[in-house]
């Protein structure tokens, strides 16, 4: 089995998590490191995340290193969490037990593929990098707000004054979008989620639009510049007058599962509309029955 690994670079948790996945592998598979951890295996072989091959990729660390990872490769993502939150991973990597478990099943074949749907953009025809998770459109500055246009599939819809507008994949439904009121929508679900960031003189409400919708973005003529953000990394310009359009991507995410559900995985952190502590933690806040 081919197997590459991507441990973030900047957390001292991560890369020790990736010498205990090293060492347990061993020579069981044929093991490529990406370049951006040099320092890791000197004497195993490094390559860019975006010309490495591999039948599955070791992603350890939280969700922006999985999200790193998701936009430079289109190999199976294995997430294993090594940070604080990690909703797209289902196997939490601190604990050594379940990474053991978790890596004898990826040797043995037994686990699935999760396909998910990415976006794509473009600003003034040239193509920006695609988001697992979401394009924030936001005002240049801080503390600015700027006057959007929205067009769906080329029909004018409205202009919204706010900080910014969020357009997040289902995926993104439990990250950025979360925070501003949008819907929890189920991963394996298609769908665009359109939210806003401080609309001024609005209400603050989500769509959820047909994934085969284009969305155009526009900064009105007049109003303060934005800019576009592909997944929290790396600012794209949004001049006054310069529309953005994001639509489905043709590509897909592809996760390594092992079956826990979307539920499953939220437990514990916080996300769920409901609570989801275990019943006898809860007992003392239940008054008893009449």
């Amino acid at each position: 089995m081919r197997i590459g690994l991507h441990a973030n670079p900047n957390k001292p948790a991560a890369l020790a998590i990736a010498r205990r996945t090293l060492a347990t592998i061993a020579d069981r598979a044929e093991v490529t490191i990406s370049d951006e951890d040099r320092e890791l295996a000197p004497e195993r072989p490094h390559l860019p995340l975006e010309g490495l091959a591999a039948d599955a990729l070791l992603a350890i660390g939280g969700d922006g290193t999985f999200l790193h990872a998701l936009r430079r490769t289109a190999v199976p993502l294995l997430p294993l969490n090594a940070g604080t939150l990690g909703v797209l991973a289902e196997v939490d990597a601190r604990r050594p037990a379940e990474l053991v478990n978790a890596l004898e099943r990826l040797l043995a074949g037994s686990y699935f593929l999760e396909e998910r749907m990415k976006l794509a953009a473009e600003v003034d025809h040239v193509p920006l990098p695609d988001a697992a998770n979401e394009y924030l459109v936001h005002a240049a500055k801080v503390g600015k707000t700027s006057l959007f246009e929205i067009a769906f599939d080329g029909e004018l819809a409205g202009s919204l004054r706010a900080d910014g507008l969020l357009l997040s994949t289902p995926s993104g439904s439990t990250g950025y979008a979360l925070s501003v009121l949008g819907p929890i929508v189920e991963p394996t679900v298609d769908g665009i989620v359109l939210s806003a960031l401080a609309p001024f003189r609005a209400v603050p409400r989500a769509l959820v639009l047909d994934p085969l919708r284009s969305v155009r973005v526009k900064v009105l003529e007049g109003a303060a510049d934005g800019t576009v953000l592909p997944d929290g990394d790396g600012e794209v310009p949004l001049p006054a007058g310069q529309s953005v359009v994001i639509y489905r991507s043709p590509r897909r995410a592809t996760l390594v599962r092992f079956g826990a559900s979307f539920v499953d995985r939220l437990r514990g952190k916080r996300i769920l509309p409901w609570s989801d502590e275990p019943a006898e933690a809860r007992h003392g806040d239940v008054p008893p029955a009449a």
